[in-house]
């Protein structure tokens, strides 16, 4: 389906500045009620901003927007899957809201379904905060427990030291081991983040493309 909207459409809708101006720096020439491609928005501004356009269509796309919303959901899927291979009410829920955007339930079955699936989340939201929170605490120990033993050994080979300077090589020891773990998992944490983000963003964008494209003739 061809979806087109206008700057003037943009601006009634309250499109950020930032983005009404690059699309109006790349697109010049074009006059304020001259229909605007979705495509060529992702083009000039990029994802975010096609999507958003969305909501500033000439055509109804409510039913377009859905079905994305839905696959965009399915994508992921998965993920879900595979850590509650006995849940299948998030499954549910994107098949409920395919259904409803083809017009074969009612909006109330639709929020049946919504309403399980956030029950779901609700539930493993609190089994990963509780399992993230144990593991913190896991590791905590661990670390500090190999900072106390390693610092242990160093106080007995500087005995003769004074225990003022071995105090005090405790306490730079156990803050540098601490912060040296800490930036490391925030390193690999983010590392991870962001190759999952990037590549389900292509997904994303594979997925909106494939709704936009031109109609054969």
């Amino acid at each position: 389906m061809t979806l087109t909207t206008t700057f003037k459409l943009l601006k009634a809708e309250k499109a950020c500045e930032s983005g009404y101006k690059k699309l109006r720096k790349n697109l010049k020439g074009i006059e304020i009620n001259e229909p605007i491609n979705l495509l060529t928005i992702l083009e000039s501004n990029g994802f975010d901003d096609a999507l958003w356009a969305l909501r500033a269509t000439e055509q109804n796309c409510d039913r377009i927007a859905r079905l994305m919303a839905v696959d965009f959901a399915e994508s992921v899927l998965h993920i879900w899957t595979a850590q509650y291979p006995n849940d299948n009410r998030p499954a549910l829920a994107i098949q409920a809201a395919r259904n409803f955007a083809n017009g074969l339930i009612t909006r109330q079955n639709l929020v049946a379904a919504a309403r399980a699936a956030r029950a779901a989340w609700d539930a493993a939201w609190d089994a990963t905060r509780a399992a993230a929170r144990d593991a913190a605490r896991a590791a905590w120990v661990a670390a500090w427990d190999a900072t106390r033993a390693a610092a242990r050994d160093a106080w007995d080979a500087a005995w003769d030291a004074t225990r003022a300077a071995a105090r005090d090589a405790w306490d730079a020891a156990g803050d540098a081991a601490w912060d040296a773990a800490r930036d490391a998992a925030r390193d690999a944490w983010d590392a991870a983040g962001d190759a999952a983000w990037d590549a389900e963003r292509e997904k994303q964008i594979t997925i909106f493309k494939s709704y936009l494209q031109p109609e054969e003739k």
